[in-house]
C-alpha cells in the first residue's frame, strides 16, 4: 500500500484514516520530487479564497476553475508553484516555461510569458506553498500507515471536486483494501 519504492514524480500521497495532522487529513499529495535527500509535493483540492486574478493577473486566463490559489502545503506559503496539463504531444517550445514532472504534467515557470502557453496546455493550477518531507521522514510515515502511494493521473491535478470529494474519487480509482476506504469518511472524527 504504502511502499518509499513507489513514490515517484507523479505518484499521490493518499492520506490514511490514521493521520489526524489537520494539515494532511482527508488529503491528496501530488508528487513533484523525490530523492534520497526528501520529498516535495503539493496538497491537492484545497481552495483558497485568493483569487489568482489578484495576485497573478496574466495567468488567470490560463487557470481552471476556481480561479483562485490553493494551499499547496504547510512549506513556504508565501511561494507561489503552477502546475498545467499540457494539451499537446507535439514538440515544447523550449522558451515555454514549462519543466515536465510527469505524463502531461509540468511544472510553469509564473515568471515566464503566459501567452507563450496558450494552446499548448488544458489548464493550469496555482498553489501557495507546498509539501515537504526531509530524508527518511516519508518513508517513517509509509511505515506506519500514515500514507497509500498510488498512481497519479494528469486529471488529478486539475480536479473538478476537491477535499473529501477528491479523496475518494482517488481511492475509489484503486482496488482491494483502498476502494473500501472510499467509502469511509476521509476525517475519522466525522464517524
Amino acid at each position: 500500500m504504502g511502499c518509499l519504492d513507489d513514490v515517484r514524480p507523479g505518484s499521490l500521497l493518499v492520506a490514511m484514516p490514521a493521520l489526524t495532522d489537520p494539515t494532511f487529513a482527508g488529503g491528496v499529495v501530488y508528487v513533484l520530487d523525490h530523492s534520497d535527500t526528501g520529498t516535495i509535493g503539493v496538497v491537492l483540492g484545497r481552495p483558497s479564497e485568493v483569487g489568482i486574478a489578484d495576485v497573478l493577473p496574466g495567468w488567470s486566463e490560463l487557470a481552471v476553475e476556481p480561479g483562485v490559489f490553493h494551499v499547496g502545503g504547510p512549506c513556504e506559503t508565501d511561494t507561489a508553484l503552477c502546475l498545467a496539463t499540457r494539451s499537446g504531444d507535439g514538440p515544447l517550445d523550449p522558451d515555454s516555461g514549462l519543466r515536465l514532472v510527469a505524463g502531461r504534467v509540468h511544472l510553469v515557470d509564473l515568471d515566464g510569458d503566459p501567452d507563450l502557453l496558450d494552446g499548448e496546455i488544458a489548464g493550469l493550477r496555482v498553489f501557495a506553498g507546498y509539501a515537504g518531507w526531509s530524508a527518511g521522514q516519508l518513508a517513517a510515515e509509509l511505515a506506519e500507515g500514515a500514507w497509500a502511494c498510488v498512481d497519479g493521473e494528469p486529471g488529478d491535478v486539475l480536479a473538478e471536486v476537491s477535499g473529501p470529494e477528491l479523496w475518494r474519487a482517488v481511492l475509489r480509482r484503486q482496488s482491494g483494501r483502498l476502494a473500501v476506504l472510499s467509502t469511509a469518511p476521509a476525517d475519522p472524527s466525522a464517524n
